[in-house]
């Protein structure tokens, strides 16, 4: 009876775990670069004095999509879509180094070149500073130029270079913040064959009709777990009735 109660119950819990991670997807099905997260499961074995049959489902690990969006034009200056591989380096909440395929650029307040998000981008020597002016251009191999004020309208002056990296994807991990970084920590160098598309945008790598026919699936497997749990409940009354007849 314990076998089955174990196995039902660890096995509706990751089957939580799958759905939200699944949902997270959904929700981001529309998000401009956003790279799909996967959760695989796998069978382990229950360690300790008695239990050498019980087995439970367990997380192997969150994963992360890398195949690439569509792109999508957009017109706008400021909008870039890393071509192919690669990644564009933004500075991360704690300062750190991170990376996305965000291209939803935008100029803060304070003159920094941010994305949609918030996080400034990293040029050669930092985040970019862009002083004010009339016009900005991005250039595929990531040089932001821009016409000064009240300058001649041929005149562009590149102020810096969108650093853009192409690390190998199975060594980057996904935090919270939804920014990759180096599983070991170090910073790739920048790489020059990674080019950008100015005027467009990356769509979200989220296949939409697969994600709600798993989110079905994964709705159909938990009310078996609960049935399972269910049964086992109906059983354990049974016997303790025939218990109390004997």
């Amino acid at each position: 009876m314990d076998k089955m109660l174990y196995i039902a119950a660890s096995g509706a819990r990751q089957i939580m775990t799958a759905q939200a991670v699944n949902t997270q997807n959904i929700a981001n099905g529309s998000t401009s670069g956003f790279q799909a997260d996967l959760a695989a499961m796998r069978s382990m074995p229950v360690y300790g004095h008695g239990y050498p049959s019980r087995v439970f489902s367990s997380i192997q690990g969150i994963g992360v999509d890398s195949s690439k969006g569509s792109l999508q034009s957009t017109g706008r200056e400021l909008d870039v879509a890393v071509s192919g591989e690669g990644w564009i380096a933004v500075q991360a909440p704690d300062g750190a180094e991170a990376y996305t395929r965000a291209g939803d650029l935008r100029i803060s307040p304070s003159g920094l070149l941010e994305t949609g998000a918030g996080y400034p981008v990293m040029g050669d020597g930092g985040p970019i500073i862009v002083p004010d002016s009339e016009k900005i251009e991005i250039g595929d191999d990531g040089t932001v130029s821009l016409l000064p004020l009240g300058q001649d309208p041929s005149t562009l002056a590149a102020i810096g270079r969108i650093k853009l990296v192409n690390p190998d994807p199975g060594m980057l991990t996904k935090g919270v913040d939804g920014l990759l970084r180096m599983q070991d920590g170090s910073i790739p160098e920048a790489a020059s064959d990674v080019r950008l598309v100015s005027g467009a945008l990356e769509s979200s790598n989220v296949n939409l009709v697969r994600a709600m026919v798993t989110m079905i699936e994964l709705a159909r497997k938990f009310e078996a777990h609960i049935k399972l749990l269910d049964t086992a409940r109906e059983n354990d009354t049974a016997s303790a009735r025939i218990m109390n007849v004997s």
